[in-house]
């Protein structure tokens, strides 16, 4: 009976031990994300997987790893990973080039595409006003057509020439076009048609966006 009841007693210290253990990790996981810089703690890396054939002409894995063509714009509360880039129609392939491992602008090629996954980062988190952003992203070369060229409703306005294939991967954010917006949650789709828009996450979480850019006309 003795030995019974020094075994509960055991068992007991032990739940203790084992409870103020995982305490005090919580405690420390929640001082090491408020240490981080905004935004960072949320920025998932993209494990890219490229087919390709080998010297026999089997199927393979030519590239699989984390994608390490990112940029990120703190202004902006973007992070940008470009995952691959053609430059015809049809495109090509018989190249082994990582054709994701380039320099290139917000629009696709002429004849062309872009498949990059963007992260957009809460509005509340972004501190840079209204002018900062608006010089940034006329430095990249992007603005709205028409009359909110000059002054649009939003700084970060654009119109690319290029038909966009968008889908929302995790997270919520708010489509803007010229004077209305649309409402998206993870697992909807845009069809962007070379029209005034800009993105906007009114969340508290970050939202990543999948984008598909096909060079257009007209």
């Amino acid at each position: 009976m003795a030995r019974t009841d020094a075994g509960s007693v055991d068992r007991r210290n032990f739940l203790k031990g084992t409870t103020a253990v995982a305490a005090t990790l919580v405690a420390n996981a929640g001082v090491a994300v408020a240490q981080q810089p905004h935004g960072t703690s949320s920025r998932s890396q993209i494990r890219r997987v490229v087919t390709g054939k080998d010297s026999t002409g089997k199927a393979v894995a030519q590239f699989d790893g984390v994608a390490a063509n990112v940029q990120t714009r703190e202004e902006l509360g973007t992070t940008n990973t470009v995952l691959w880039v053609t430059d015809s129609t049809p495109a090509v392939l018989s190249s082994n080039a990582d054709a994701g491992n380039r320099k290139i602008g917000v629009e696709p090629p002429p004849n062309g595409t872009i498949f990059r996954v963007i992260e957009y980062a809460p509005q509340k988190d972004i501190h840079s006003d209204y002018e900062t952003k608006l010089r940034i992203m006329r430095g990249m070369g992007l603005a709205p057509e028409g009359s909110a060229r000059e002054h649009p409703r939003n700084p970060g306005m654009h119109r690319t020439g290029s038909l966009d294939y968008v889908l929302i991967l995790s997270g919520e954010i708010d489509m803007l076009l010229d004077d209305s917006e649309v409402h998206l949650k993870a697992g909807d789709v845009v069809v962007q048609r070379g029209t005034n828009h800009a993105w906007v996450n009114r969340g508290n979480q970050p939202c990543k966006v999948a984008f598909v850019l096909i060079s257009a006309q007209g």
